[in-house]
Parts: C-alpha cells; structure tokens; sequence
C-alpha cells in the first residue's frame, strides 16, 4: 500500500507544472509521510455543482494547477461537444493565492482545445464576471475564487452561456470529460492567443448596467462605512457609489486592499463572529469626529455577497448585523414599493416572509427553490431573489448571480430614502413584523473535521425524526433526498411545526442539510410570532428568542451534535 502511493505520488509529481507544488510533493516523497500523501491521495476533488473548492496544496485531493487545468479541459471537451467550438469562454478571478494562475491556465487550455478565451483585466468580484458571460454572448465563464473560505482555500466556480452558475445534468457532464483525461501531457496549453479584456469592455460597462437598479431622481443623503474585508470589491463598489451620486464611503482602511492571507479576520465571511469588529470600531470613530454613520455595508472577498449593520444602542459594539433574512425582506419590501413586477423568489432554507411580502404585491409571485443561486436564477420571470446567506440579486437582467455591488447601492438608496423622512431600516423592519408577524430566523452550525459525523446525525435524524421540539409538534417531517413536486432530490430534512396552544407562537420551520462548500452541518430555523402592536414586539422577539434556543437545543441532542 505504501509503495502504491509514493508511486502514486511520483506520477502526480511528474506531471504537475507548478514548482511551488512540486517542491511540497517532493519534500512528501523524501520524508516518506505516508499519513499526509494519503490524506492527499485519498480520491480527488469532486467537480459539481459549486464547480471545485478546496485547500491549496499538491495532489488531487488539493487546489492546484494540475487539478485547474484537468477541470478546464474537461469543460472545453464538454462545450465542444455541445456544439460551442469556437465560441468564447470568459475568466474571471479573485486576489486569492494562485487565483491569476488559474486564472491563465484556464485561459490557455481553452484556446488548445479550439475555444476563444477572454481574460478579465484585473481581479474583479465575481458578479462582473457573471455580467461579462451574457454582455459578450460568451458560452461560459470561469471564476476563480472560495468566496469567503479561509485564506489557504481557493475554487473554481462554472456558469454557461446563459449566465447562471451550472446546474445537473452539466456539472455530471463535465466530471465525465474531467475524468476521461489520462494525462496533462495530452491537454495542449500554448503560452499565447487569448485576449485580455479592457475596463472598458467590461467593468464600464457593468457600473452603466448598474444604474439600473437605482430610481432616478431618488435620495441619496446617506453616510456608509464600507470593508471589503481584504478581496476585490472596493474600486467597483466606490465607483459605483460615485456614478449613483451617493457620498464617497468611508473605508476600513485595515481592510481596503485585497490580502490573499485576509490578516485581521478569522475567517473572511461577514457573518463570522469577529469578522466585522474593525467596521463598528471604523464607525465609531467616524461618529466620534462628527460624521456618524447611518450604514455599515461589508462585502465578502469576491463581492457577490452583501452584508448591513445598522446602529443598535443597545448593543456593545454599538451596531447590530442584519441576518441575510432581514435584508432579503427589506429589500423586498423595497422592490414592491418601487413597483416591481415578476417573480420573487427564495430557497427552502430562507426565512418565508418573503411570500407574505410578495402576495401583498399585485404584480409579484412567489417562487422557492434548493439553495443556491444556481437555482434562483433560473425561475421564470425573475425579478428578485435572495438566500439568507447574505446573497441577493437585484438585477437579473444584468447579472444571474448574487451582487454584493448592486444589493449594497438598493440597500443605499433605501436607508437614504427612510432618513428623508426621519426613519431607519430598523424601523421598516418593525413594520414588517407588525404586518406580517415577527419571522424569527436563526442558525445551528456546526463545522467538523471528520466528515462521516455529518453523514451520521442526517442518519440518526432520519431513522428518528423528532417529534416535539422546544415543545411545539412536529407536524410533517420531509426527506428531501426523495423530491417533492417542486423540488427536485438534495440531501436535506425539512420539519414544520405547530403553533402553541397559547397563540403566542404561529408555527416554526426547520431545515437540516449538509453544507455543499464547507465542512459544516447547517440547521436553518424560523419561528413566527404574531405581532399586535410595535409595543409588542419586544416582548415578541423575547418569545422568539426562546423558542429559536429551545429548537437548537433539542435539534442537537437528536442529530447528536
């Protein structure tokens, strides 16, 4: 066994193109360390649906230019096959560690296989990259990046040519080509004859696209703190912010430029605790100097993301971070205010207000869908979607895909408008509780080294579903591995539960699903609580509160985490 794999490991070491990788796979093979050449050449990264994502490092279990340039030539050989030869593939890619690396070789194995290749100018958040596919009639895109992954991470994410992320039968398809390739000698990879896009292809052309999504003539008094926590957002976001005519931001200058090693978080994801503490402390200088903040917007590293923090006396930070959930349904509520019209649309695992908002609007419908935006951007007729987890789309005409730029100018034109007339989001947000009812959302996650101990609580929750938690009924239990009518198979628990016989709470939901970019388990968790009055709403979110910690607490002692 261990012969087989340091033989394993020279095959690999053979072929990989990239120095850095293959002194690390070398120093492996010296030191004979059988442990970690096996935990590298334990399989290979699977190629689905979120494309690829994975730790940097050598072997077929990391991200590396090997694994990039087999996943590219898989795609090209599926696009040929679809009858694309010759059309044009768009690259996008982040400020990460190897992301221009990737980034080029995509490009070139492209142009081998009889494809055009078009390479962004510069790093770029992923939203320009998604608008570039379909304003080029681009057959695919390529955008390099892990999100908001830690900072050793990278991926590689897949959109055709209609501009939305790769959805089944495609990603299958394009795992077939990866896995049919022998050997990266047989993928041909010239060192020239692809073009590198001008900014005013496509970055000038994005920030006119999104104007769009702005009312003319509309406020634009607001005071924004703005981090694009260390990726590539700032120049798009601050350029666009100057062409809508809303005050410059003030940045978090720790976090300003892009820094593949993201030094001042633990994670560069906004909702991570810790994540936006230089923001508040940005805000609260500015408010000590006279200028006090109304807004704090964040983006994640690669822009498509969207986070708000609005101010909270109450709190100690002085701010409170909206969930995905309250910005989904204020800008919502935004939309219809506006006269929106189409579909609105969210996931299972979003928080269902969304469908109140959307029936109290004459010209909206209401779709739900498996999470992610590969889903989403796919409903007929959409208009807006969202999912809870700080992704939103304003302006599917112009990108198919979460745009932290545009949401964050909705999301500016909004605060800006509710200041005008002496209020804030905070109090739209009250308002929507008192229509709707208080829908309460929160978050069980759990992140694992061992994997099989996800596979093992969704097998427990699935021999015993739970029948009463935080003592409300369960009153249906869902495996949505098999489908339902309008969904189709994922690996998920769905639960819905009563109301109490007190009234005091409406009813309750709960999801339960595998995270498909992350080693976690994610429990998503809503409870409504009607609403009398805004004097009720303390009291409302308190009873909120304790059924939502009630839930975690009995969900975790069934799941077994």
């Amino acid at each position: 066994m261990e012969r087989d794999l340091i033989a394993q490991a020279r095959t690999w070491l053979a072929e990989d193109p990239d120095p850095e990788t293959r002194d690390e796979l070398a120093k492996l093979i010296d030191t004979g360390d059988v442990a970690e050449l096996g935990t590298r050449f334990a399989g290979t990264l699977q190629f689905g649906t979120a494309g690829l994502r994975g730790e940097i490092g050598a072997g077929p279990m990391r991200m590396n230019r090997t694994v990039v340039i087999r996943a590219a030539a898989g795609l090209a050989a599926y696009l040929k096959k679809q009858g694309h030869t010759g059309g044009t593939v768009v690259i996008g890619y982040d400020a990460r560690h190897k992301s221009a690396d990737f980034a080029l070789d995509t490009a070139a194995v492209m142009v081998g296989a009889g494809l055009k290749a078009a390479l962004l100018p510069r790093p770029l958040p992923t939203p320009v990259l998604a608008f570039a596919i379909r304003h080029l009639g681009a057959v695919a895109g390529v955008e390099v990046t892990a999100s908001h992954n830690p900072p050793r991470d990278n991926g590689y994410k897949v959109y055709l040519g209609d501009g939305s992320q790769i959805v089944p039968p495609a990603d299958a398809g394009i795992a077939a080509e990866i896995a049919a390739i022998a050997s990266l000698n047989d993928v041909p990879r010239p060192s020239e004859g692809w073009e590198t896009l001008r900014e005013e292809d496509v970055v000038d052309a994005y920030l006119a696209r999104t104007d769009a999504v702005l009312t003319d003539g509309s406020a634009r008094d607001i005071r924004v703190v703005y981090t694009p926590m260390h990726g590539v957002g700032r120049s798009v976001l601050t350029a666009a912010f100057a062409r809508a005519g809303f005050p410059e931001p003030v940045v978090v200058a720790e976090q300003a430029e892009p820094d593949p090693d993201f030094p001042t978080v633990a994670f560069p994801n906004p909702e991570e605790p810790g994540a936006m503490d230089l923001a508040f402390a940005t805000a609260r200088a500015a408010a000590e100097a006279g200028g006090a903040p109304d807004i704090i917007i964040a983006n994640d590293p690669d822009a498509d993301r969207c986070a708000v923090a609005v101010p909270d006396p109450d709190n100690v930070e002085g701010w409170r971070m909206l969930r995905g959930d309250e910005v989904g349904a204020l800008l919502a509520e935004h939309l219809v205010h506006k006269n929106a019209r189409g579909a609105f649309a969210t996931t299972i695992v979003s928080s269902s207000l969304l469908s109140r908002i959307a029936a109290g609007a004459p010209d909206a419908s209401y779709e739900e869908t498996l999470t992610g935006f590969k889903w989403l951007a796919r409903v007929d007729g959409l208009r807006y979607a969202y999912e809870e987890a700080l992704g939103y789309c304003v302006d599917p005409e112009g990108v198919r895909d979460k745009d932290g730029i545009t949401a964050a100018l909705l999301v500016a034109e909004l605060a800006a408008e509710l200041k005008q007339s002496d209020r804030t989001l905070s109090d739209l947000l009250d308002d929507l509780a008192v229509e709707h009812g208080l829908h309460a959302t929160d978050q069980l996650s759990v992140r694992v080294q061992d994997l099989s101990l996800i596979a093992s609580a969704m097998r427990r929750l699935r021999e015993a579903p739970p029948v009463v938690l935080a003592g409300l009924h369960v009153v249906s239990a869902e495996d949505l591995s098999k489908g339902t009518e309008s969904l189709p198979p994922t690996d998920g628990l769905r639960y819905a539960l009563a109301g109490d016989e007190a009234g005091t709470v409406s009813g309750a939901r709960v999801i339960v699903r595998p995270s498909g970019t992350e080693p976690k388990l994610k429990c998503y968790l809503e409870v409504v609580v009607p609403v009398a009055s805004a004097a009720a709403l303390v009291d409302a979110r308190r009873q909120a509160g304790e059924v939502l910690a009630g839930i975690k607490t009995d969900l975790s002692r069934a799941a077994g985490i």
